[in-house]
C-alpha cells in the first residue's frame, strides 16, 4: 500500500485540518467530536441539513458543507459510520430553532448512529434515507439497497428548498422523492486500501472487473472480465433503466461519478457511452454532473446516476450553490 499520510492512527484528523484551512471562507472544523458546520452560523428560521458518513468518500459530505447544501456534516473514521455524539454536536451547533433534517446512506450503522441521534436532540427533527444503488438488496453492510452517489442529488435539491425557507415537513418529503426518483449502479476496476489495515479491501485480477461494487468495495452483482467502456455503461444503465423505469421524453439527470481513481478523461468518455443510449431510448439528459463526488478512496471505478426530474426538482438544482467541491450560480 502506497499513501501519503504520516500515521494511521491522524489521517482523519490532519485531513480535517487541511481542509479546514484550505476552504475557511467556507467551512469550520470542530474536533472532539470530528464535525464539520458552515462558516457562517445558521440563520434564524432556516431548517438545518446534517449528512455524514466513514471518511474515504470524499468530497462527500464536508465537501458539500456550505450555501445551498449541508449546514454540518459528520465524518467517521475511513469506512466506519460517525458516533451519535458527532451527530448531536454538529445538530446542536447548527440548529437555529426550525428543526434538522439528517440525511443518511443505507447502511446499519449510519443508520443506527443517526436514529441515536434524533433520540438525543431535544428540538425537532426527521430523516431523509437515501437508498438507490439498484445493483444488490443486501450486502454485508446494510439491510436493503445502499445508499450511494444519489446522496449528492438528496442534498444539493434539499439543501435548496431549506435555504429558500421550507419547513422541516417540506424538506423531508423533497428529500424522499427525489431519493425515489433516483437510481445508481457502480462498477469498478480495481480495490482501494484502507489506510490502518494497509491492504486492499478485495483482491481482483487484473483483467476483471466488479459490477455492481459497493462504495466500501463491497461484491456486487458479479464478477466479469474486463469490457469496453460503451459495453460497460449500457449494462449499467439497463439495471438502472430496469428499476427507475424512466419513459419517453422524460427529463432526468445523467451524473457520471468517479469513485477516487478514475481520470475525467475516462468520466466523460462514460457520459458520452451514457448519452447515446439514453438518446436511443428518447430520454431526455437535462441536467448532468460529471466528476468525483462520491468516492471510495483511490478505487479506480465509475458509477451512473439518474434521477427523474419535474420542475420542481429543476428549479432546485439550478439554485445557487457555493461549497468547497460544488459551486454556481454565485
Amino acid at each position: 500500500m502506497k499513501k501519503f499520510m504520516n500515521t494511521a492512527d491522524n489521517f482523519l484528523k490532519e485531513s480535517l485540518q487541511g481542509f479546514g484551512a484550505a476552504h475557511k471562507d467556507i467551512v469550520n472544523c470542530y474536533y472532539d467530536p470530528n464535525f464539520i458546520t458552515r462558516a457562517s452560523p445558521t440563520k434564524d428560521g432556516k431548517v438545518a441539513l446534517i449528512s455524514g458518513g466513514g471518511s474515504g468518500h470524499e468530497p462527500m459530505h464536508g465537501g458539500l458543507v456550505g450555501h445551498g447544501m449541508l449546514d454540518a456534516a459528520c465524518p467517521g473514521y475511513v469506512f466506519s459510520s460517525p458516533t451519535p455524539d458527532q451527530m448531536l454536536a454538529a445538530a446542536e451547533k447548527v440548529d437555529s430553532g426550525a428543526g434538522v433534517i439528517f440525511i443518511v446512506k443505507n447502511y446499519s450503522g449510519d443508520v443506527m448512529n443517526f436514529e441515536m441521534a434524533a433520540e438525543m436532540m431535544s428540538g425537532p427533527n426527521a430523516s431523509v434515507l437515501t437508498n438507490d444503488d439498484v445493483a444488490v438488496e443486501d450486502s454485508s453492510f446494510t439491510t436493503g439497497r445502499r445508499g450511494v452517489a444519489a446522496t449528492v442529488v438528496v442534498e444539493k435539491i434539499v439543501g435548496s428548498l431549506a435555504e429558500a425557507g421550507g419547513s422541516l415537513e417540506e424538506c423531508k418529503k423533497l428529500g424522499d422523492k427525489v431519493n425515489k426518483n433516483s437510481g445508481s449502479m457502480g462498477v469498478a476496476l480495481t480495490s482501494c486500501s484502507v489506510p490502518a489495515a494497509g491492504k486492499p479491501n478485495f483482491e481482483i485480477g487484473d483483467d476483471e472487473m466488479e459490477f455492481g461494487v459497493g462504495i466500501h468495495g463491497e461484491p456486487g452483482r458479479r464478477r466479469d472480465k474486463i469490457k469496453s467502456a460503451q459495453e460497460v455503461t449500457s449494462e449499467l444503465l439497463e439495471a438502472i433503466n430496469e428499476d427507475l423505469k424512466p419513459e419517453k421524453n422524460e427529463e432526468i439527470l445523467l451524473f457520471v461519478n468517479g469513485m477516487g481513481g478514475t481520470p475525467l478523461t475516462e468520466l466523460y468518455l462514460i457520459f458520452d457511452n451514457a448519452k447515446n443510449v439514453l438518446d436511443k431510448k428518447n430520454i431526455k439528459i437535462s441536467r448532468s454532473l460529471v466528476g468525483n463526488y462520491c468516492t471510495s478512496l483511490e478505487m479506480q471505478g465509475v458509477s451512473i446516476t439518474l434521477t427523474k426530474l419535474d420542475e420542481e426538482l429543476v428549479k432546485h438544482w439550478d439554485s445557487s450553490v457555493l461549497t468547497a467541491a460544488m459551486r454556481w450560480g454565485m
